[in-house]
């Protein structure tokens, strides 16, 4: 008898990576995201983990706590065929996502967005690039 467990489709993998990505960007725990819908932090993490599908009117809601349109969670999403994984294959992760997930990401995205001054913000890119530089 073979064993038949059903992997997370792609697109929830993906959905639920960009709910995990966006309540980091804004520091919210799993916990005051499910106190906010009424659902255990269980269940956001089997959403961010793409394990429960998270359904239009939840995915809604979520989008409204986090401030964000619910097209934001499909932003570079999987697609079937047109030059996308194979349907059961997991997205590649992104860039962004990848880097968002980290602490120091997460940290270097919020202390870099409170800095208003224009001119401060391009020294911090360009010293951030000669940093990179060097790094080569």
């Amino acid at each position: 008898m073979t064993e038949n467990k059903k992997r997370p489709n792609p697109i929830d993998i993906h959905v639920g990576s960009r709910i995990r990505l966006r309540r980091n960007m804004i520091g919210m725990s799993q916990e005051k995201l499910g106190e906010q819908l009424g659902i255990t932090f269980q269940q956001i993490q089997k959403y961010e983990k793409g394990t429960n599908r998270v359904g239009a009117s939840r995915l809604q809601a979520i989008g409204g706590i986090m401030n964000v349109p619910v097209s934001y969670f499909f932003e570079d999403a999987p697609r079937d065929g047109a030059g996308g994984p194979e349907f059961g294959e997991p997205p590649a992760p992104s860039f962004e996502t990848d880097f968002l997930s980290t602490t120091e990401g997460i940290q270097l995205f919020r202390s870099f967005t409170k800095i208003t001054d224009p001119k401060v913000r391009r020294r911090v890119l360009d010293l951030i690039k000669v940093l990179a530089a060097e790094e080569e």
